[in-house]
């Protein structure tokens, strides 16, 4: 359905409507510049219009409200510089943004949890339980909060992500120029990323690398899984070493040389050590004993990120710690 004359989307939250436009919200046409060619259609439109809700940004695309070069566009378009956008009439609800008070703490912290920045990028240490990106049910992520917490800086976008649950160290680009040059250096595997993680069982110290290819499917249920398939799967490797051999269960650190969704914690499932803490791939014999010691999250830490800095030229190697909540694990399965 098109907007007719006179109307326009109002954005309040999560909900959307379609209401009688005010005389001063018009159709607007931006032109792309060499800083922004190369963005994602859909990543432009949500930097532009500043809390509009990704559902929103892919409602109006999809009933062809946003023209580039007056033709429909797909939202993994990727801009030219010199492309005309046309952006329909959004008026977005100036009320302050509510953060869920489950979530508030962590907010709170997160100026404290700043690993490494300089004038083009910020590492942050991020907090397991908060999505990198707000989006599919959640009202709020990571990028979302440090928007929040630093309105000095008009530009913030996520350079990767990690999951949910997953903490440790993330990369967010403070300059358009930064994010191209860190999505460059993640295509042609520059950046190296290492994870730490608790596995049941003895690992096998002759099992260095595991090559698996992963497909990624839709349940009905809108779960979204993967899973090894040597037919279809895209190609994917992960590399692995022993940092500690505690009581039935081994302390690993795993580095993904692809970046495919869920690597590691497939990976380890299929070679039947499984991510402890994990719900969708692992062991729930495993989970519920390491539940028992009091392990209320997945053990998967991004412990160190290595890349090189876009400004200088330098390379970089960042570390997060291990938290509190997973180090006191390690050392109840010491004893």
């Amino acid at each position: 359905m098109n907007l007719a004359q006179g109307e326009c989307f109002l954005v309040k939250g999560n909900e959307v409507s379609i209401v009688k436009q005010e005389q001063n919200l018009k159709v607007s046409y931006k032109t792309v510049t060499a800083d922004d060619a190369g963005q994602r259609l859909d990543n432009y439109l949500l930097r532009i219009l500043k809390g509009v809700p990704r559902s929103m940004i892919y409602r109006i695309l999809r009933r062809g409200e946003v023209r580039v070069n007056k033709k429909r566009a797909e939202p993994s378009y990727k801009l030219c510089a010199g492309d005309e956008i046309r952006v329909p009439p959004v008026r977005v609800s100036t009320a302050p943004v509510i953060i869920p008070s489950a979530n508030l703490h962590s907010v709170q912290n997160l100026k404290d949890r700043i690993c490494f920045e300089n004038e083009a990028l910020i590492v942050v240490d991020k907090p397991a339980g908060i999505a990198a990106h707000g989006g599919s049910g959640i009202e709020f992520g990571l990028i979302e909060a440090l928007r929040a917490l630093r309105p000095e800086f008009s530009f913030l976008e996520l350079a990767h992500r990690l999951d949910r649950e997953t903490s440790g160290c993330l990369i967010v680009a403070k300059r358009r120029s930064a994010l191209r040059n860190l999505h460059e250096q993640f295509r042609s595997r520059v950046i190296k990323k290492r994870y730490l993680t608790l596995v049941p069982g003895k690992w096998d110290r002759r099992l260095k690398l595991v090559e698996a290819p992963l497909v990624r499917n839709e349940l009905r249920s809108g779960e979204r899984m993967v899973e090894v398939n040597f037919k279809s799967g895209a190609p994917s490797a992960t590399g692995f070493d022993i940092v500690e051999e505690l009581n039935d269960a081994t302390l690993m650190a795993a580095m993904p040389h692809t970046g495919r969704t869920h690597q590691i914690r497939v990976h380890c499932a299929y070679v039947k050590h499984p991510v402890g803490g994990d719900v969708k791939y692992g062991s729930e014999e495993f989970n519920d004993r390491l539940k028992a010691l009091g392990l209320k999250r997945m053990f998967l830490h991004a412990a160190k990120i290595t890349f090189t800095d876009p400004v200088s030229g330098k390379l970089l190697k960042v570390e997060a710690p291990l938290p509190d909540e997973l180090r006191k694990i390690v050392e109840i399965l010491k004893k």
